[in-house]
């Protein structure tokens, strides 16, 4: 017989763009043109010194275990990266490698919550956040980021959760912010810095947007005093490098949690293979203007679906502070078509049209302060991104498909309109 899964497992909730990759992949197999500005992966090559490096490292079969904490160059170079861009003062005692960024998420979880414990998480979120809290058994405070706020943190909500909450314990942060674009102002962190600063809470700073700044620079709230022994802030090679497939990210934090991080990467991954290490001590050493002209390119790109969005009637859409993501507010098109955010993007990518489709997601699928909103990614080529904005307004207009797709798809009827 087949065993029953865990409560957990069979309530999972998961990233969405991955499953509407699948479907915009499935539909492009079958002749169908879709372009997919779904997922928040880079367009663009391994940066050119990683590339080197990581084929130099299986060339001289450096492909066996290696420090649970990762090698010392790689926290060494680590150290030295985030204490010349954001003006830490780090040693590699406080940095960690991982698997990419997300890894933490689950780490910190693991290090810092309890049964009970109460968890602060700005809406809309990243969709891993809540199951990893979840695994723990601790409940969420929700705080709402909103368009007239550019999508910043709401402090005074963090007041309200220390004050209120029985066992307030840690805050997830994440500037810039996936999905709105939103950025926390340096005044902003240090607010937040001011209200926990020597209580017993901690904060995960997600940060693997960090050169992807549009106005000002990055600014992260482990540079402020007390901080580092507070937080846990995660970097990721994935989008500064476009080294997503390598799956390399650290995390930098207090000698005395990275060591506690690394007996946890000790007892599930063992190690990060020594061969993405490498590469990534080229990238950070030997790649900054690589980056930096990819980032350019992502600005443009940025540039491009704002102003194009904009010019689309029902569509409100803000130039991001950060992100390759824009995130427009589409109320008075889902309330003239009944359809929620999310039903209107599987619309665009199934039901719209035989031939073409447009892969984003719904904003609910980042909680539900994202409803009535729509996720784009803007990692494809600039023709494509303007033949997807000359394809939406008419998408918008059959609303007999909208119709047909909604009686095909009740769940995406929107039940009460948005409010305006």
């Amino acid at each position: 017989m087949t065993v029953t899964p865990s409560e957990f497992a069979q309530n999972l909730t998961v990233e969405t763009a991955f499953n509407v990759l699948a479907v915009a992949k499935g539909l492009a197999a079958g002749g169908k043109d879709v372009v997919e500005l779904e997922i928040g992966d880079s367009p663009f090559e391994s940066t050119p010194a990683a590339k080197r490096a990581g084929l130099a490292a299986i060339e001289s079969n450096q492909s066996h275990y290696c420090p649970s904490a990762g090698l010392p160059a790689f926290r060494d170079a680590a150290a030295q990266f985030v204490n010349d861009q954001y003006g830490l003062s780090t040693t590699a005692a406080n940095i960690v490698a991982g698997p990419g960024a997300k890894i933490f998420e689950l780490l910190f979880c693991e290090a810092f919550l309890d049964p009970g414990d109460g968890v602060l998480v700005f809406s809309p979120f990243f969709p891993t956040y809540l199951p990893n809290i979840q695994r723990r058994g601790a409940r969420v405070w929700f705080s709402d980021l909103t368009q007239d706020r550019e999508f910043r943190p709401n402090v005074d909500d963090v007041e309200r959760f220390l004050a209120q909450d029985p066992r307030p314990k840690a805050i997830f942060l994440n500037s810039p912010h996936n999905p709105t674009g939103g950025v926390a102002t340096e005044e902003d962190l240090r607010n937040l810095a001011d209200l926990i600063r020597s209580r017993d809470v901690a904060v995960f700073s997600d940060e693997p947007y960090d050169r992807m700044v549009w106005r000002g620079r990055h600014h992260t709230i482990t540079a402020l005093p007390g901080m580092l022994d507070q937080c846990v802030a995660a970097y990721t090679f994935s989008k500064s490098y476009s080294m997503s497939g390598w799956r390399l990210g650290f995390a930098v934090s207090s000698p005395e949690v990275t060591d506690t991080l690394g007996k946890l990467i000790n007892s599930s991954l063992s190690c990060i293979p020594p061969i993405v290490q490498l590469a990534g001590i080229a990238a950070m050493q030997e790649d900054d203007e690589e980056s930096r002209r990819s980032m350019r390119q992502f600005r443009r790109k940025v540039e491009i679906l704002v102003a194009g969005l904009n010019e689309i009637e029902g569509i409100k859409c803000l130039d991001p502070g950060g992100t390759f993501y824009v995130f427009p507010s589409v109320v008075p098109i889902c309330n003239r078509l009944g359809i929620t955010s999310h039903g209107l993007a599987m619309y665009l990518l199934e039901a719209a049209d035989d031939q073409f489709g447009v892969a984003c997601l719904g904003g609910e699928c980042f909680g539900a302060a994202g409803a009535g909103f729509l996720r784009f990614s803007c990692a494809e080529p600039d023709d494509r991104l303007r033949q997807a904005i000359e394809f939406l307004p008419v998408a918008f207009a059959r609303q007999d498909r909208v119709a047909g797709y909604i009686e095909q798809h009740p769940e995406y009827r929107l039940a009460e309109p948005y409010g305006m």
